[in-house]
């Protein structure tokens, strides 16, 4: 019996062991953070993840929550938010999870970068690696917070003009992310300096160079080109280099100076906004720089040219940065072509905007001397309109579009995909797609993250507050110069009289923010360029009812906003409850 007891034990022994490896299974290769300290590809993955979520990595067409367009899906959640929608627990403009949680894998990197084994086998090799990635670090870290200042900065409820928190260290407890928000002028202050680190460790531009006295500034020890090319060399372009470090500090400058950010209309502010902006132009060559071409810059020839892989390897003059080439696709022209073109016709441009397009001879619709004709509202203006909106008698691949009452699938309001303005959107997509199920072609897309265009436009209005409209501190062009290389460009014939008899830095003011509203139009500007002015954001959204030849012009849809506090974006409650931030006022 005894016997029977002990093998027993025995047995039950052997599977309690058994068992204990079952449960606790053996080590299967997850991954911690000392694989990160030893490994470049998966320390890198910190910084690569912080670019993933870059805001501009796609369009959102918040123009829709604009005065420039409406969306024909009453479900689309910017249009709820102009509906009256926009809550600080419900806001699509939203950045704060991902902006600080980038900061944060940014952090982390930084406490790393310079202990991975980048190219143990290579000194020089592994500290131009560390010195790169050390500056596109800082670069992230101060855009990010360019974005939480933009969407996120305002008054808060105890009167003071307030930033975001600074996070310059990796934290690792609720009580270190519930710092207190900084001042707007402290936040403004950090992302500066990350800026100014990261142009202390980034080439201007990436690309091979040929001999040693093409080496950039500050890259004097490096004694073998191959070595550098293989670290700052072709296969880095898109990535953040010092200019685009610098177009970065740019556009945070402009963003400071703005009258919503500018206690007391500061004129340094302005001054600096300006030479920020002035000083990347001045390097690409002044304003004979202008691409040709930039504002097209979606269209095939342009994306053709724009191929890295292929030719110089150089990049079309209009891109400072964006994203690379997608693969062949043709879900943007799905969702913008009318449904003749078997499109959702989702963005429709309202009759405010096609206002706001001049005559061929750049006289605004409403200016004597236009010669504009209510009657054929679309002739004579300005090339830029028929290149960006779908108007009625306007071709998408070949075929008439007719917006007018009764007029087919393509009329207002006839189906859920049809235009609720009058127009469609034409800018961004290429024609040569076919969104035909039946016989469907895919085309290649290209998204900047910063126009060329966009630094002139910022350059122009920074310049004229600053100097006057024809001021040129110590750039040599001045506001209504970069104005008017623009608007020949866009096709404006003749000497352009209109921009000529444009005096004083009010009017200038005006037209500058015209032709930045056409020249950026649904490439993400709008909603944000309003908040800044502190203009009013409650504008109705008119469209054209077209019938029988007249032109009957009617409100589509109201916006709810309030122009008293919204012009600054809320925090997201559920982190004021949890941490006790200061909210802005109203929210």
């Amino acid at each position: 019996m005894k016997i029977r007891i002990i093998s027993l034990l025995a047995l039950l022994a052997g599977m309690t062991t058994s068992c204990e490896k079952l449960l606790s299974p053996n080590d299967d290769n997850h991954n911690t953070i000392d694989r990160v300290k030893i490994d470049p590809a998966f320390a890198e993955g910190l910084l690569i993840r912080a670019y993933t979520v870059i805001p501009s990595n796609d369009y959102t067409f918040s123009e829709v929550a604009t005065d420039d367009a409406v969306h024909n899906n009453r479900n689309n959640g910017y249009l709820r938010m102009a509906t009256g929608g926009w809550t600080s627990v419900t806001n699509p403009e939203s950045v704060w999870d991902n902006a600080n949680r980038s900061i944060m894998y940014v952090n982390q990197f930084l406490d790393l970068v310079e202990i991975v084994p980048w190219r143990p086998t290579d000194p020089q090799v592994n500290a131009l690696y560390i010195r790169r990635m050390k500056g596109e670090a800082f670069a992230l870290r101060g855009l990010f917070k360019y974005y939480l200042l933009r969407n996120h900065g305002g008054y808060g409820v105890n009167n003071e003009l307030l930033g975001v928190p600074i996070y310059n260290k990796f934290v690792t407890n609720a009580e270190d992310f519930a710092a207190p928000r900084n001042s707007f002028a402290e936040t403004v202050k950090s992302a500066h300096d990350d800026l100014d680190s990261a142009l202390k460790y980034l080439s201007p531009n990436y690309g091979n160079i040929g001999t040693p006295a093409d080496l950039p500034p500050g890259f004097s020890d490096v004694t073998d080109i191959d070595k550098y090319n293989g670290v700052y060399g072709d296969w880095t372009q898109q990535r953040i280099s010092g200019n685009v470090a610098l177009a970065i500090k740019a556009r945070l400058s402009l963003l400071a100076a703005s009258p919503a950010f500018n206690e007391g209309n500061s004129l340094p502010k302005w001054e600096e906004a300006a030479k920020y902006n002035g000083d990347l132009i001045k390097a690409a060559g002044g304003i004979a720089s202008l691409d040709p071409k930039g504002n097209q810059f979606y269209l095939k020839a342009q994306i053709d040219n724009a191929d890295l892989t292929a030719g110089d390897k150089k990049d079309i003059p209009e891109m400072l940065w964006r994203m690379p080439i997608s693969a062949a696709s043709r879900s943007r022209e799905q969702a913008i072509f009318p449904p003749s073109q078997f499109g959702r016709g989702e963005i429709n441009p309202s009759q405010n905007l096609v206002d706001i397009f001049p005559m061929a001879n750049g006289y605004p619709i409403t200016a004597a001397g236009s010669g504009y004709n209510a009657a054929t509202p679309y002739a004579n203006r300005d090339p830029r309109l028929a290149l960006y909106i779908v108007y009625n008698g306007s071709k998408v691949r070949n075929v008439t579009i007719n917006t007018g009452v009764g007029a087919g699938d393509d009329g207002l309001d006839v189906l859920a995909t049809s235009t609720r303005t009058g127009y469609y959107l034409r800018k961004l997509i290429r024609e040569d797609v076919n969104a035909n199920p039946a016989s469907p072609s895919d085309q290649k897309h290209l998204i900047p993250h910063i126009r060329f265009t966009e630094i002139f436009l910022n350059y122009a209005e920074a310049a004229n507050e600053a100097w006057g409209p024809d001021g040129v501190g110590a750039y040599g062009f001045s506001a209504r110069q970069v104005i008017a290389a623009i608007r020949k460009r866009g096709g404006i014939t003749g000497t352009d009289p209109y921009l000529a008899s444009v005096t004083g830095a009010d009017a200038m003011r005006t037209l500058i923010r015209n032709e930045r509203r056409i020249e950026l139009c649904f490439e993400g500007f709008r909603f944000w360029d309003l908040r800044r002015w502190k203009a009013p954001l409650d504008e109705a959204v008119k469209g054209v009812r077209i019938a029988n030849n007249t032109y009957e012009y009617f409100t589509v849809e109201q916006r709810a906003y309030n122009n008293s506090f919204m012009h600054y974006g809320p925090i997201p409650n559920r982190d004021v409850s949890k941490f006790s931030f200061v909210q802005n006022k109203g929210w």
